[in-house]
C-alpha cells in the first residue's frame, strides 16, 4: 500500500515537472493521473489498492465528527440549563472488536467525545467499562456505540 502511494506521489512530481506548473489544479490534475495509473497497475503492486483503506478512513472521521458534534451540544445543554437534571452512570460495554488496535481506537474515541470516559476494559477485551454523563437507557447507549464507531472501525479493519 505505501508503495503505491508512493507511486502515485512521484508521478504527480513527475507530471508537474513535465508540464512545469506546480499549481493546485495541475497537482491534483498530475494526483489524478497517478492514481489511474496505480489503478491500472494494481496487479502488478504488493497489496490492494491504496485508496480504499483511506477512503474507510476518511469515513470513520467523518462519523467522529458528526458524534462530537452531537455530543457537544448535549453537554452545552446541560452546562446552560438553569436545573442541571443529569443521571451520571457507569455501564458495561460489550465489544464485538477483537484486535488490540480496534479496542483501543473505539475507547479513544468513546473518550474523546464529551460526556463519556472509558474508565476500564476487562481481562478478556470484550467488555468495556464506560461513564456517562446523562445516561438514558442501557440498550439506547449501547445501540448508538455500535451502530456509529464501532461498525465504522470494523469496515476499516477489512482487509
Amino acid at each position: 500500500m505505501a508503495i503505491q502511494a508512493l507511486i502515485n506521489i512521484l508521478l504527480t512530481v513527475l507530471w508537474c515537472l513535465i508540464t512545469l506548473s506546480f499549481s493546485f489544479g495541475n497537482i491534483l490534475l498530475g494526483y489524478l493521473f497517478g492514481l489511474f495509473a496505480v489503478y491500472v497497475m494494481r496487479k502488478f503492486l504488493p497489496g490492494r489498492f491504496y485508496l480504499r483503506p483511506f477512503v474507510k478512513a476518511l469515513r470513520l472521521g467523518v462519523v467522529f465528527l458528526i458524534e462530537l458534534f452531537k455530543a457537544n451540544l448535549d453537554v452545552l445543554k446541560i452546562v446552560l440549563s438553569k436545573k442541571i437534571d443529569i443521571k451520571p452512570a457507569f455501564f458495561a460495554y460489550p465489544t464485538e472488536l477483537t484486535k488490540d488496535w480496534e479496542i483501543s481506537l473505539l475507547s479513544l474515541l468513546i473518550t474523546l467525545t464529551p460526556g463519556t470516559v472509558v474508565t476500564a476494559v476487562s481481562d478478556d477485551k470484550k467488555t468495556l467499562y464506560i461513564h456517562a454523563l446523562d445516561f438514558s437507557n442501557l440498550e439506547d447507549e449501547i445501540k448508538g456505540i455500535r451502530t456509529s464507531f464501532e461498525a465504522a472501525i470494523k469496515e476499516v479493519g477489512v482487509r
